[in-house]
């Protein structure tokens, strides 16, 4: 089983004084004992700002991680802009952004799960997505 992992667990993991550190961390370790551990990639762009741009100690972090860049297809990307674009025609605040969108097609398409701390926007949008948040 693969999870896809969203930004905020990660940044949880590699914050120095995230409140979520140790349940990041627990997540994740549970998560990779039931299968792959993937990223779209938006989420490794976001990374990539969080380490400064240092890709080399990025793509460590990552194998240290055991965790994959998996890369969304065309047919996720166009299915990302257009449930993006129906949620905005309803009148969807602009808080959420096309790559929150992105996140959750490419898991729905490359993995059976979404570990995320950000549970109610993913399972109200995608009603087919697992979402597991380590906070509970």
């Amino acid at each position: 089983m693969a999870t896809a992992l969203d930004t905020n667990v990660l940044l949880d993991l590699i914050a120095r004084q995230s409140e979520y550190q140790e349940v990041a961390a627990a997540a994740l370790a549970s998560a990779r004992r039931k299968g792959a551990l993937v990223i779209c990639e938006v989420v490794y762009a976001e990374l990539a700002a969080a380490f400064k741009g240092d890709r080399k100690n990025l793509d460590a972090f990552l194998h240290a991680a055991g965790i994959t860049l998996s890369r969304s297809n065309e047919d996720t990307l166009a299915g990302a802009g257009k449930l993006w674009q129906a949620y905005r025609a309803k009148g969807g605040p602009r808080s959420r952004i096309l790559p929150d969108f992105l996140v959750g097609s490419h898991a729905v398409a490359q993995a059976e799960a979404l570990l995320t701390r950000d549970r109610g926007f993913y399972q109200e949008s995608f009603k087919r997505l697992r979402v597991i948040n380590p906070v509970g």
